[in-house]
């Protein structure tokens, strides 16, 4: 996430596309944005310097202790990690998503290779109704 650029993100899709060489898995992966997360985007937008969504101050890409920095400043106990682990259990608690979603909504592979194999689908439009609130 600190290293998003603009030019991974279409606002009018309503989509953030990860290269494959910042994934674990190598491949492509898109996140269906929320209207707030798009709102903020364009608020974010007025403040653009240079191509990086989170630049610091010095217009480089933020250092992987700087959210955990924050939270500990902001008296927060969690880990930036954590927060797909939360994501992950309320998948699983509050809303009907099939497991295969809620993984596909975190980049995970599921199931064997035979299986990985024919689930060709990465699932956006079902994962899209996650981001919205209304996983069924």
């Amino acid at each position: 996430m600190r290293e998003v650029t603009w030019d991974e993100v279409d606002p009018e899709a309503g989509v953030w596309t990860v290269p494959g060489d910042r994934t674990k898995t190598g491949t492509e992966h898109r996140v269906p944005l929320s209207r707030r997360a798009m709102v903020a985007l364009g608020e974010a937008r007025a403040l653009k310097e240079n191509n990086l969504l989170f630049p610091t101050a010095t217009g480089r890409t933020m250092s992987d202790s700087t959210l955990s920095k924050l939270l500990r400043e902001l008296g927060i106990s969690a880990v930036p990690h954590g927060f797909r682990s939360t994501f992950r259990d309320w998948c699983g608690e509050m809303t009907n998503a099939p497991r295969e979603v809620a993984e596909a909504a975190l980049g995970h592979k599921v199931g064997n290779v035979v299986e990985q194999a024919y689930a060709r689908s990465d699932l956006f439009e079902r994962r899209r109704t996650l981001s919205l609130g209304q996983a069924t």
